[in-house]
C-alpha cells in the first residue's frame, strides 16, 4: 500500500454537517475498495436536543458513549464547557487509533479543545495523523480551532455549510 499522507480538514460550524459528510465520503471510499479506519462522532438527540455523542469504530462499527452534557463542576474529570467525557470511552478509541494504520482512509471525526488545546482526548490520533501511515486523513475541526490545525499543512480545508441529505 503506497501511502501518500494526504491531509484534508473538514470545518463547520455546529450542526453544518460534518459527521454526515464523514459518513458519505466514507461511503465513497469503501465503494472504491479503500481500507478505512478511525473514529466518527455522531450526535445523539432526544426531543431535538444535542444531549450525547457517541464514537464510532469505522472498522468494526462498534459504538460507545463518548460525551454527555456536562452538568458538573467536577474539574478531575476530563471534560469541555459543554461536556463531560466518558474516559473509559477515549482509552478506547486511542486503542482504536493506535491499531488504525496503516490504511487508505483515516477518520478523525474530531479533534477539538482537549486535544489541540489540552493534549488530551484522542492523543492517539494526533500522533496517527503526524505519521502520515495513510493514503488521505479526512480530520474534524472546528473553525475556531482551524489556526493551530493548519500547522499540519493539509492540502484542502472543505467548509461544510449545511447539512448533507
Amino acid at each position: 500500500m503506497s501511502m501518500a499522507g494526504d491531509l484534508w480538514i473538514i470545518t463547520g460550524e455546529f450542526g453544518a454537517g460534518k459527521t454526515r459528510w464523514c459518513q458519505q465520503f466514507l461511503a465513497l471510499a469503501r465503494q472504491a475498495g479503500w481500507d478505512a479506519a478511525g473514529i466518527l462522532s455522531p450526535a445523539v438527540f432526544e426531543n431535538g436536543q444535542k444531549v450525547a455523542i457517541e464514537a464510532v469504530d469505522v472498522r468494526s462499527g462498534e459504538r460507545r458513549r463518548l460525551a454527555t452534557r456536562r452538568q458538573t463542576e467536577d474539574s478531575a474529570l476530563i471534560h469541555t464547557r459543554e461536556w463531560l467525557f466518558e474516559t473509559d470511552t477515549i482509552r478506547w478509541g486511542n486503542t482504536v487509533f493506535q491499531q488504525a494504520l496503516p490504511c487508505d482512509l483515516l477518520i478523525v471525526d474530531e479533534v477539538g479543545p482537549l486535544e489541540l488545546l489540552q493534549g488530551r482526548g484522542w492523543v492517539a490520533a494526533m500522533e496517527a495523523i503526524a505519521s502520515r501511515a495513510y493514503r488521505l486523513a479526512v480530520v474534524v475541526v472546528r473553525p475556531s480551532l482551524l489556526p493551530i490545525a493548519e500547522k499540519w499543512q493539509p492540502q484542502a480545508v472543505i467548509t461544510v455549510r449545511h447539512t448533507i441529505q
